[in-house]
């Protein structure tokens, strides 16, 4: 066996495919170069810790059930002008999570809630964090079929686990008592331990309707807001631009489109005058994300 067979065999027994792949072109490199011992070690286990961290980072976006992904390099701040960029970009740099605050994002319909939240995921994977979508109804669909198996408590630690959870389209249907007592739980138990990232078509005094309870609305959105970021998005939808530019649509249609989509300006709900005391799930090991 010629040296370079025993260190492609050996190569092999260890584990290293991308040095593997690339052993040919490596020493190819060296021999022009005649880099020191140390600068060829170096390079080679770089080629291998790179590709690794590649694997990784697909694997996570995997596992966070992301709809699409979505940059803030693709957002246009100059259609959405009720945005502070700047506010979106101390949002990039990640303080949120590493003090467990959340990020709330309202608006209408279309207007970028959701290509935000997906890129603040992203970063958020990108920089090493667990990270997980998934829409409200879904949620608690999910955690309703969970109690009447009586396995609540396993589930609610699936969500519980990443320290981003991105909660999309809150609002979009009401939540029954069941569900709103869940969603409740949920909040509570991430509570100043793990970030959330929430948007909502609703104001927040709205928010009585969507649970159908203002004294459980009120106690969601007292937990929610403690250590969080609002941002309300007050702009035209994007789908109902593309749609007039494609003259799809225009004049007194699009208003009368804009005016059903429009929402308004968020306020801050009330104090309870008493808290509702529904509990929340016990922390413990996780388990794979759904």
């Amino acid at each position: 066996m010629t040296m370079l067979e025993q260190l492609d065999t050996t190569i092999e027994n260890l584990g290293l495919k991308a040095v593997q792949a690339r052993l040919n072109n490596l020493l190819e490199q060296a021999a022009k170069q005649e880099p020191s011992y140390a600068e060829f070690l170096l390079e080679t286990l770089k080629t291998e810790a790179e590709a690794r961290r590649s694997r990784y980072l697909r694997a996570r976006l995997q596992l966070a059930h992301l709809p699409y992904l979505k940059t803030f390099a693709q957002f246009d701040f100059s259609f959405q002008p009720s945005i502070d960029e700047r506010q979106v970009r101390e949002l990039q740099t990640l303080r949120f999570l590493h003090e467990a605050e959340n990020v709330i994002l309202l608006g209408p319909p279309g207007v970028g809630k959701t290509h935000l939240s997906v890129a603040l995921a992203e970063a958020a994977i990108q920089a090493g964090f667990g990270a997980y979508f998934i829409t409200a109804h879904d949620l608690v669909t999910d955690l309703g079929r969970a109690m009447r198996e009586n396995r609540l408590d396993r589930r609610m630690r699936v969500y519980l686990a990443p320290k981003l959870l991105v909660i999309d389209e809150m609002g979009y249907l009401p939540l029954d008592e069941i569900g709103a007592t869940i969603f409740f739980q949920l909040v509570s138990a991430r509570y100043e331990r793990g970030s959330i990232i929430l948007t909502s078509n609703k104001s927040y005094s709205e928010w009585g309707s969507i649970f159908g309870d203002p004294i459980i609305a009120t106690a969601i959105l007292d937990r929610l807001l403690h250590h969080s970021t609002t941002i309300n998005i007050r702009g035209e939808s994007y789908r109902l631009k593309e749609r007039r530019r494609a003259g799809l649509i225009g004049g007194r249609e699009q208003e009368t489109a804009e005016s059903r989509l429009s929402v308004g300006p968020a306020s801050a709900p009330p104090k309870p005058r008493r808290k509702t005391a529904l509990g929340s799930a016990p922390a413990g090991p996780t388990e794979n994300l759904p």
